[in-house]
């Protein structure tokens, strides 16, 4: 399963849409794809266009969020407590947790961000 950060749904869905034919191809090969509600949360908030969300619809199913629930939030703590400078990371490491609750390698454009949490897989196209 490969987990979707925000920095991709907004590279796929508006601008240029650079990542929609690498994300066609993971489709395409009946990869399993995901989104933490978190990431639907930044996603939403945005000035989003009735295209760009039915674009999200049709990708992501409602079985494909991961909800931040109990589980997430221990695993998002300890990795708080285990990263330097995780001050002002807060939302990058409870993305990172849900990805790791799900054993799914996660995509992101800002692989930076994530680049120091233990265990965590990211996916490059």
């Amino acid at each position: 399963m490969i987990h979707l950060d925000t920095s991709v749904l907004i590279d796929a869905f508006t601008g240029d849409r650079r990542s929609l034919p690498p994300l066609r191809h993971l489709v395409a090969d009946s990869i399993r794809l995901g989104v933490s509600s978190l990431v639907l949360y930044e996603w939403r908030r945005g000035p989003r266009v009735e295209q760009e969300l039915a674009f999200e619809a049709a990708l992501l199913a409602p079985d494909a969020v991961t909800e931040f629930g109990d589980q997430q939030a221990r695993v998002a703590a300890d990795v708080y407590r285990r990263v330097k400078r995780a001050r002002g990371r807060e939302l990058d490491i409870a993305i990172a947790a849900c990805a790791l609750t799900q054993d799914a390698t996660l995509w992101t454009l800002n692989p930076l961000d994530f680049r120091d949490i233990p265990g965590l897989r990211l996916h490059v196209p």
